[in-house]
């Protein structure tokens, strides 16, 4: 599996993305964390997706231990993290309310925190991690460019924007992706604009929760069955796991997303990976998106 342009002037990363955010519920030693990493990138997953905030602001020193181990690793990956949001949590006892932050300040002090916890000397990308009502653009703006300035971060981006939200960070600063929830039982992005507007601009798509938290293939409420039924008797045709054609699904559109699998089972990811020999037609992607919806495209 080859590394891919996220963006005409973007980072590159491996198509399936190895999402990180469950890693504190693991329970795993530094080195099995370790041999985690070394399967993804066996399989051809070489890019890590981070946020400061996951596992209770713990994740991110605990794949930097385990990368500790075996640093020249550090070469073969590249690492994707986020900033922005603070919770409520006994790691941050200053924090009274779940709030944003997204002031210059905040930014260039998470990200510096991010490259200590995971003992590296850059972040191939960092995502301002959801709309902030306070965001001032300019102020993000020098942030980044200070970051890019000192070589700390190379690439920047956002999630969870609107396309309005979007393009007003976008002109101020370049931007390379933004990272969505996307699936058929979350189909807002399919017609809200946000996927063309990132066409329109050849920019790629990340995509976190690809399986809806595992909704796709054990939600009980009546549209994760629907979507099971169909994921199942495509699956069965195509001779591959349901999960693979769930992925397939979100490759089949021209955006080109890359999904972001989060899992720490191997064979999950390996499932997510057979997605890319795996090309819907027209027919099975649209019988997904009326499973998801309930009824027939419009």
């Amino acid at each position: 599996m080859s590394l891919e342009p996220l963006a005409p002037d973007g980072p590159v990363l491996s198509p399936i993305v190895a999402g990180a955010w469950r890693m504190a519920d693991w329970g795993w030693t530094p080195q099995e964390r370790l041999r985690w990493i070394e399967q993804c990138l066996e399989l051809g997953v070489s890019s890590f997706d981070h946020a400061d905030i996951y596992g209770g602001y713990a994740v991110e020193a605990l794949f930097g231990e385990a990368l500790a181990l075996a640093p020249g690793l550090r070469e073969r990956l590249q690492l994707v993290t986020k900033c922005g949001i603070k919770l409520v949590d006994a790691a941050r006892p200053a924090h009274r309310v779940k709030h944003y932050d997204t002031s210059a300040a905040h930014i260039v002090a998470s990200a510096e925190a991010s490259l200590r916890a995971l003992r590296t000397d850059r972040l191939d990308l960092l995502l301002i991690h959801r709309p902030d009502p306070l965001l001032d653009a300019d102020e993000v703006a020098q942030a980044f460019e200070r970051l890019r300035r000192d070589g700390k971060v190379q690439h920047f981006g956002v999630s969870n924007f609107t396309p309005a939200q979007f393009e007003l960070l976008a002109s101020r600063t370049p931007l390379v992706t933004n990272q969505i929830e996307l699936h058929p039982l979350q189909r807002a992005p399919l017609h809200d604009g946000t996927l063309d507007q990132l066409q329109r601009l050849r920019l790629r798509p990340m995509v976190w929760s690809p399986l809806a938290g595992g909704a796709l293939l054990s939600g009980t409420h009546d549209a994760a069955r629907r979507v099971q039924a169909v994921l199942h008797e495509i699956a069965a045709a195509c001779g591959v796991a349901p999960a693979t054609v769930a992925f397939a699904w979100l490759l089949r559109l021209p955006s080109r997303p890359l999904p972001v699998a989060g899992s720490r089972r191997i064979e999950a990811l390996r499932e997510a990976v057979a997605a890319l020999a795996l090309r819907l037609d027209a027919q099975a992607w649209a019988a997904l998106w009326q499973a998801g919806s309930g009824h027939e495209l419009p």
